[in-house]
């Protein structure tokens, strides 16, 4: 039997990121994984990208993980936001962000999930209080006021003060919890994948707004750009069943000859698309982070910036407690952990929910509507210095890693 701090199920980009964070301050932490080590790094695995903002960059730096990370980590220096249609083209009224105006450094940086595994790998495997189980998975689980018991598909048995559910959206802990969910469907579909062009980026990321749902074009490293093509689901079908040739046709459409000629780079990939929040993020020594709390729309690509603000978080509590030498899994650590997202959380659903809906759709007097709203926030300064901030994640109350300091 094993004997830990924390117990974390999942260990993906936020189990592990929070795993990497706890034991980095000392405390014992255990992650059980269901995949086998090196499966999650297979291209053919997960081709999608993060938008980390550069909060998210500032975690990954304070957690040892940002140099495993920095050389594949295509930066945004402008982000374009525009509206469009078939029919009409694209209008001339636009949101320009240029990351000069509020300072030097990037909004944020394009990163393939695969290096942001790889990096967290390697990390992980310097840090003797972090234990990895994988390939396991969680049986039974018993979390009550005397601890935490966890049953491994293995036999194995692992003790706790404090059990995290980091298993994404379909989270069985949570469910087994009881803790409920409220749910959207979007009807719509991401499809994902890369290209390559003729010409240099500039580390200008664009997000074009079509009827259908929002078209974004992510600088990565090199000549490359990941699209994030939101689709109705029905049309997301009929395209993902395109050869090549016809499937890069219908993206040029949308794409334009801005960077010259195209060139698919690697598989595709189609993810539906909804919102879901969790009634409550906690339970009697339980957390849940990432998916398992809340899944928003990639609209602003936050989704894995809210996990990571998850993590940031809640390592804070857990280790100030720990130093205090109090209980890590006790009801004050997890209220306070509560508190300080539950606002952040809303506020990022609601914009993202508003958004879709405001932008995916072809109404004549709303697509003025927005076009002129987009143009007056171009022409307010401070306004739109303050919106810039809020894509950088430095908008609020922040945690220690967050503003660069060490837990």
């Amino acid at each position: 039997m094993a004997e830990v701090d924390v117990l974390v199920i999942g260990g993906g980009m936020v189990g592990m990121s929070l795993s990497v964070a706890l034991a980095d301050a000392g405390i014992k932490t255990a992650v059980v994984e269901r995949h086998a080590p090196g499966k999650d790094l297979d291209q053919d695995f997960d081709g999608r990208t993060c938008s980390l903002a550069h909060a998210s960059a500032m975690i990954f730096e304070g957690l040892g993980v940002w140099p495993f990370l920095a050389a594949d980590a295509g930066p945004i220096y402008d982000i374009r936001v525009v509206d469009g249609n078939f029919k009409d083209g694209i209008s001339s009224l636009f949101l320009h962000y240029n990351h000069e105006d509020v300072g030097d450094d990037p909004f944020g940086y394009i990163v393939e999930n695969r290096v942001i595994r790889s990096g967290l790998a390697q990390r992980a495997a310097a840090l003797k209080p972090l234990k990895v189980y994988a390939p396991a998975a969680v049986e039974e689980l018993v979390h009550d006021s005397h601890g935490v018991e966890a049953k491994l598909n293995d036999g194995k048995t692992i003790k706790a003060r404090l059990a995290v559910a980091a298993e994404g959206k379909f989270s069985p802990t949570r469910d087994n919890a009881g803790i409920s969910t409220r749910q959207y469907d979007y009807k719509q579909t991401a499809i994902v994948c890369s290209v390559g062009h003729q010409e240099p980026h500039d580390g200008v990321a664009v997000e074009l707004f079509l009827p259908s749902g929002p078209f974004a074009m992510l600088p990565m490293t090199g000549n490359r750009m990941n699209l994030v093509w939101t689709e109705t689901t029905e049309l997301a079908q009929n395209y993902l069943s395109l050869d090549d040739g016809p499937f890069l046709q219908e993206v040029k459409k949308r794409f334009g000859d801005w960077l010259g000629d195209l060139e698919l780079l690697g598989p595709r990939f189609s993810y539906p698309l909804s919102l879901q929040t969790s009634n409550a993020y906690t339970d009697t020594r339980l957390a849940l982070i990432g998916d398992a709390a809340h899944v928003i729309h990639p609209i602003a690509g936050q989704g894995l910036n809210l996990g990571l603000r998850d993590v940031a978080v809640l390592a804070e509590v857990i280790v100030d407690a720990h130093r205090l030498g109090l209980d890590v899994g006790s009801g004050t650590v997890l209220e306070n952990y509560e508190n300080w997202r539950r606002p952040d959380v809303f506020a990022m659903a609601t914009v993202t929910h508003s958004l879709n809906k405001l932008f995916s759709n072809d109404i004549a007097p709303l697509r003025l509507a927005r076009d002129l709203g987009l143009a007056a926030v171009d022409k307010a300064g401070p306004l739109k210095r303050l919106f810039m901030r809020h894509a950088m994640g430095v908008v609020g109350n922040l945690p220690r890693l967050v503003a660069g300091d060490p837990l």
